[in-house]
């Protein structure tokens, strides 16, 4: 079976997603093996425009079929914030996911509890030959459901994780072991509904 890009430089996504897909018999390559080094600038309005964007540059840089994912907490009581801006939320240029957790529970003070909230991910699946003729890259979408909650908890993860409470297990998404997250995350769903598209895509372009 042909090989696949993960098209990412998030190390914490890179462990998630090639553990999620260990057990498919898919060859995963990622961009340090290539020795690919790209900033895609995400500026989509929407996390599907950001996912194909990235697994375009990559689909193209490197000739191979590509797998991008764009993220975001959504959370009810701040209107879907930070959406988009999940890995920017925070009004210090070089922050880390500390301080951005730590920006969003200020943000959150005083606003009554629980305060819900979802995590989305937007898968997008795409092969040199599509991107070099502008074909729509494939969309698929997880989410997984939750709530804010004020005190951090796990050193799993990473981002949002330690403070994202899933109430049917009254755990942290940090204190969840991989095993346990790759069943009910929103990047863990996103990609089971992929996997279908992508051996389609393999097959067809192996």
């Amino acid at each position: 079976m042909s090989k696949i890009l993960l098209a990412t430089n998030n190390s914490g996504k890179l462990i998630e997603i090639q553990a999620l897909l260990a057990q498919t018999g898919i060859e995963l390559v990622t961009p340090r093996q290539l020795n690919l080094n790209l900033d895609v600038v995400e500026d989509g309005q929407t996390y599907a425009q950001n996912a194909s964007r990235k697994a375009v540059a990559f689909a193209l840089a490197s000739q191979l079929p590509s797998l991008a994912d764009d993220s975001g907490l959504e959370v009810d009581a701040l209107d879907g914030r930070p959406g988009l801006y999940s890995a920017r939320f925070s009004p210090h240029a070089n922050a880390t996911d500390a301080d951005r957790r730590a920006y969003l529970l200020d943000q959150l003070q005083g606003l009554p509890r629980p305060w819900q909230a979802q995590f989305r991910c937007v898968v997008a699946l795409i092969t040199p030959q599509q991107a070099q003729e502008r074909q729509p890259a494939q969309i698929v979408e997880g989410i997984c459901l939750g709530e804010i909650i004020p005190v951090e908890r796990g050193s799993n993860g990473f981002g949002y994780d330690p403070i994202f409470l899933l109430p049917e297990f009254w755990r942290t998404m940090a204190e969840l072991t991989m095993e346990e997250k790759n069943q009910i995350s929103h990047r863990a769903r996103a990609i089971r509904a992929a996997l279908p598209c992508i051996i389609e895509m393999l097959k067809t372009n192996g």
